[in-house]
């Protein structure tokens, strides 16, 4: 009857253009989008239209240049007290075969970005009520986007992020599971913005400073310097030796020969008396470094052992 509104909801693809016609009607009527993807307006009945319950009603949806349409399926009347029937149906034993078949969204999650910047892909997920519609729509990116049913009650897909876009960490993230003329929504409890992964830290490798192996002992022989006492000594006992040998001229070249020879043998004798052993102990630190302790007696190391050195001694590492 004249003065009546009929509203209208067209859900579809964000960012176009929606208008629908009524059979029996004198205008058409443009639809706003008031959230991505959701189409509203309201038409009211004037004088001068002929429209009955049964009018067919066409949606035509233009995105750029590609255009789509869809026809109502249900009646432009309601019967009257529908709005209450249904609620009294709602009451007692219905109400709980009412709770039963309504949709529903058990879990909304989501795998983040570390950029929120255009050219990522920022992914989700529905679990709910198998056979349904879900779209999903976020401050900041015009339009909705629909998740595929992948599994029976697993809706999933992927969002990339456009350059005109403005999307948040917090941006609002709203998911629609809509089944037999109900809706039902969910909002995503995490943040869009994926923490980095934390990558471990090296860990420094340390090493012992005075730790060390050992890497050979050598035992070195050293003879004593020999001195004058050695020398007379020897020139002496040399001469005496001489003065057996010549005869006439000769036993004086021979003197001195045998005082000459003498001399070095005692410088022989006195080193023999004088020669000792000490050893010295070549090791290896963790470094590459390497150093040589030494001892005038055995230390009693084995090459490959072991050792700390501290002040140029030797300790066994424990």
């Amino acid at each position: 009857m004249p003065g009546a509104e009929l509203d209208f909801t067209l859900y579809g693809t964000p960012g176009g253009r929606a208008a629908l016609s009524i059979a029996g009607a004198r205008r058409n009527l443009n639809l706003v989008e008031t959230n991505p993807g959701q189409y509203e307006g309201t038409y009211t009945l004037s004088t001068r239209d002929r429209v009955t319950a049964n009018s067919r009603v066409t949606a035509n949806l233009r995105v750029a240049n590609l255009v789509t349409s869809g026809v109502l399926s249900e009646s432009l009347l309601r019967a009257p007290g529908q709005r209450r029937a249904a609620r009294d149906a709602r009451d007692g034993r219905d109400a709980r075969d009412y709770a039963a078949n309504a949709p529903r969204i058990e879990k909304f999650q989501a795998v983040g970005s570390t950029e929120l910047r255009d050219g990522n892909d920022l992914s989700f997920a529905v679990y709910g009520t198998p056979g349904a519609k879900v779209d999903m729509s976020i401050t900041g990116a015009r339009g909705t986007f629909f998740l595929p049913e992948v599994a029976p009650g697993e809706y999933r897909g992927d969002y990339v992020i456009r350059r005109a876009d403005n999307i948040r960490p917090n941006s609002v993230v709203v998911a629609n599971l809509r089944i037999n003329n109900r809706v039902v929504s969910a909002t995503l409890a995490q943040p869009l913005q994926a923490m980095p992964a934390i990558q471990p830290v090296a860990q420094t490798a340390r090493y012992c400073t005075n730790c060390a192996t050992i890497e050979s002992v050598n035992v070195v022989e050293v003879t004593g310097d020999g001195n004058y006492l050695g020398t007379i000594g020897g020139g002496v006992l040399g001469a005496v030796l001489g003065s057996q040998v010549g005869k006439g001229s000769g036993k004086t070249a021979a003197q001195i020969a045998g005082a000459l020879g003498g001399a070095y043998i005692g410088r022989n004798i006195e080193r023999n008396a004088k020669k000792t052993n000490h050893y010295e102990v070549l090791v290896r630190f963790q470094n590459g470094g390497t150093q040589t302790v030494t001892y005038e007696n055995d230390p009693g190391v084995r090459v490959g052992e072991k050792v700390r050195v501290n002040d140029g001694v030797l300790t066994r590492d424990q």
